[in-house]
């Protein structure tokens, strides 16, 4: 149970780590003050197995329209994927992903807005790049060498999500430990340094709390998973880099409600100390976070 003694006691418990520092978000020529509140990524999927149906574009034009939609409703970033992480989705090729994925970034890049591209595929990557994405949402491990060049190359700012394998199609088993945070602080730690010896610049980590794992099918099994790790998450700013979440709709608790689920889990995450937040829920997660700023307990 989410409740103040325990939110308490976790605080009491990591101390050191509540008001831990971290860099800047940078993006760009844009830079981001998480003491400012988080920031917004609003999600474009490109792929029809996607889970949430509303983040669906079914062509070009579509895809284009919900993007400007996410920036007009306030989202900071917007993320355009073009193949789902779903364990059931269907595999969509390089030559695919860049036929579907590089109209929607130029044409939205050409608007002005800040655009991260979700890829594990370096060809994929560089032409995201070249038309105007500024941020690579690395979804992969296997190709980390070429990734990082790139993300070196053209100043893009680096999303390194955690990945158990060579990249969040291929289903693995998460660690379940009792406290999942030393075992993300050592998988960040070392590919954080590897990122940086390679030049990269601008670093988000993210914890992967979005992705299919086969050991978390049991819906409940999952959510409380997500939830620990969200709320936990300020355990990580000793690494002194912006966290992303990517945050969950959490369908078999809130049922009819899962569009409701994200504001309450930006809650958690605003308290945990992300500063990314991914979301299908612009205008709600964007209340909410005002709510939390604005209001005063004290």
């Amino acid at each position: 149970m989410i409740s103040l003694s325990a939110l308490a006691a976790l605080a009491q418990a990591h101390a050191g780590d509540v008001d831990r520092p971290v860099a800047p978000l940078v993006v760009g020529e844009r830079v981001f003050d998480p003491d400012d509140g988080a920031v917004l990524m609003g999600c474009v999927n490109l792929s029809r197995d996607s889970t949430y149906r509303e983040s669906i574009a079914t062509s070009t034009a579509s895809a284009i329209r919900k993007g400007r939609v996410l920036a007009a409703q306030g989202a900071d970033l917007v993320d355009v994927g073009a193949e789902s992480s779903t364990a059931k989705a269907a595999r969509v090729s390089p030559q695919q992903q860049l036929a579907s994925l590089v109209p929607v970034v130029e044409a939205l890049a050409a608007d002005g807005v800040l655009v991260s591209a979700e890829t594990y595929e370096p060809v994929v990557a560089k032409a995201a790049l070249q038309a105007g994405a500024r941020v690579l949402n690395f979804t992969g491990a296997e190709h980390q060498d070429e990734i990082f060049a790139l993300a070196a190359e053209f100043g893009a700012t680096l999303v390194l999500c955690y990945v158990r394998g060579r990249n969040v199609r291929e289903i693995t088993d998460v660690t379940l430990d009792e406290d999942p945070i030393p075992g993300l602080l050592e998988h960040f730690e070392l590919r954080v340094a590897q990122a940086r010896a390679a030049g990269v610049r601008h670093l988000v980590i993210d914890p992967g709390m979005g992705f299919y794992y086969g050991n978390l099918v049991d819906p409940r099994t999952r959510l409380a998973h997500q939830a620990k790790v969200i709320a936990h998450t300020f355990r990580l700013r000793r690494l002194g880099l912006p966290i992303c979440h990517a945050l969950p709709h959490a369908f078999d608790v809130f049922e009819d409600q899962f569009r409701t689920a994200e504001g309450f889990f930006a809650v958690l995450a605003h308290l945990g100390g992300t500063t990314l937040m991914r979301t299908h829920e612009v205008p709600q997660v964007k209340a909410v976070l005002a709510a939390l700023r604005t209001l005063d307990l004290g």
